[in-house]
C-alpha cells in the first residue's frame, strides 16, 4: 500500500483470522515492524481500536 490506507480500512495483507500475510517477510513495510500497540490507540479489542482510532481521526482532520 504505497500510498497507505485510511483508519479503519484494513490492510491489503490482513488474512481473514486478522494476521499479517507478510509478517516475518522482507516485504513488510518497515512501519508495520516498528508499530507498538498503545492501550490509549489501540484499546483492548478490535472494536475499540477502530473507534479510538476514527475519533482521533475525527479530531485532527
Amino acid at each position: 500500500m504505497p500510498d497507505g490506507k485510511a483508519a479503519g480500512e484494513p490492510c491489503l495483507h490482513l488474512l481473514e483470522d486478522m494476521r499479517c500475510a507478510l509478517f516475518g517477510k522482507p516485504e513488510r513495510p518497515a512501519v508495520c515492524g516498528t508499530f507498538k500497540a498503545m492501550a490509549d490507540v489501540c484499546g483492548t479489542s478490535q472494536a475499540e481500536a477502530l473507534w479510538l482510532i476514527d475519533e482521533l481521526e475525527a479530531a485532527t482532520g
